[in-house]
């Protein structure tokens, strides 16, 4: 497939011309986040070269807040002055929050009941309005819907919208600009947000790059979705990696996911908690269990060899917002026996 024929394939809903500028845009706002190797993950895990790019780095400590900015950057002043509104597991939360907190608009948020404490308290520091409502984000999206409609505030979804997807996108431009030979680029998915962006960006380069989704075997709506053919609810359990906690993806990101990315994987909770003690201890990164899913995948060992043996690899860990209970629970189990290497930097 030639690089033209993707760029029209998606251009109805986000092209590169949209990310790059969205990367103008959003640049005097955003950190340009490190890319670092690791070498536990380049020697003992995948015999390739893997690169982790940290959005754990980012403003609100999740790459959430590229694509909230763009999005709201792009709204005309009679939007701004009524005020926007979104439903969020906490991420997108925060970098509308913080947006809003920039620009002096009036910013709603309204969140699952099971939204983790540390960003139910962070959303509410940058001076949003926190409401709690539903058990799942599908429950939050709909009370945010009739909200919209009573009180004439703009909807800023979180991931089903093109200048958001955009924001999102400029993280692959940014790839780019350290590794332009990149082979094999895996992403944390929920909603799709993140993946149809960076996947758009990144193709519109090279058709090659083989994109990799990963989900939670509790959670995976659009990799369900993708194997049916149509947009299809999935839900198991909740799932450690809340931010992806979508059952339903959005019809936008759904076109652009299964034009262009080439496979998904799917982690349990044990990997993924795993993935997070390896990002902790041979790192020092700490994340949140989306961030930790495409470590997850690559521990896993689930994916293919040859897209990772000899390869350059870029693993997004997409965002550091987890509960202090919980790391102190990962670091509990740090303090067992384990293997040998554990104590192994990198």
């Amino acid at each position: 497939m030639s690089t033209n024929s993707i760029v029209l394939q998606t251009e109805s809903f986000c092209d590169i011309h949209d990310i790059k500028e969205a990367k103008s845009y959003i640049r005097p706002y955003v950190r340009h986040t490190p890319l670092i190797q690791s070498m536990f993950l380049s020697n003992n895990v995948t015999g390739g070269n893997v690169f982790l790019k940290l959005e754990n780095m980012q403003f609100t400590g999740s790459f959430k807040f590229r694509g909230a900015l763009n999005k709201i950057l792009h709204l005309t002043d009679e939007q701004k002055e009524k005020g926007i509104i979104t439903a969020s597991a906490g991420n997108h939360a925060q970098g509308l929050a913080l947006t809003g907190k920039l620009l002096d608009i009036k910013t709603t948020v309204i969140m699952p009941n099971e939204a983790p404490i540390a960003k139910q308290e962070a959303t509410r520091g940058y001076g949003a309005e926190v409401i709690l409502e539903g058990d799942t984000f599908n429950d939050s999206r709909l009370y945010m819907e009739q909200m919209a409609k009573e009180t004439g505030k703009t909807i800023v979804h979180p991931y089903d919208d093109s200048e958001v997807m955009a924001g999102q996108g400029t993280i692959g431009l940014e790839i780019l600009d350290s590794i332009w030979n990149v082979d094999t680029v895996v992403l944390p998915v929920g909603g799709g947000g993140l993946i149809s962006g960076v996947a758009t960006a990144l193709k519109s380069f090279n058709p090659n790059i083989h994109i990799i989704g990963v989900q939670s075997e509790n959670v995976h709506g659009m990799a369900t979705s993708i194997e049916a053919g149509k947009i299809t609810s999935q839900f198991t359990d909740h799932t450690i990696a809340d931010g992806t906690e979508v059952t339903i993806p959005g019809d936008k990101t759904f076109e652009v996911v299964d034009k262009l990315v080439d496979e998904f994987i799917l982690v349990s909770e044990e990997e993924i908690s795993s993935a997070m003690r390896h990002l902790m201890q041979r790192t020092k990164i700490v994340t949140e269990g989306a961030g930790a899913l495409p470590t997850a995948a690559l521990i896993s060992g689930k994916i293919d060899p040859c897209y990772l043996k000899d390869k350059n690899i870029v693993a997004l860990v997409s965002g550091g917002n987890v509960d202090l209970t919980r790391v102190s629970d990962i670091i509990d189990h740090l303090l067992k026996p384990a293997d040998t290497n554990e104590g192994v930097v990198g």
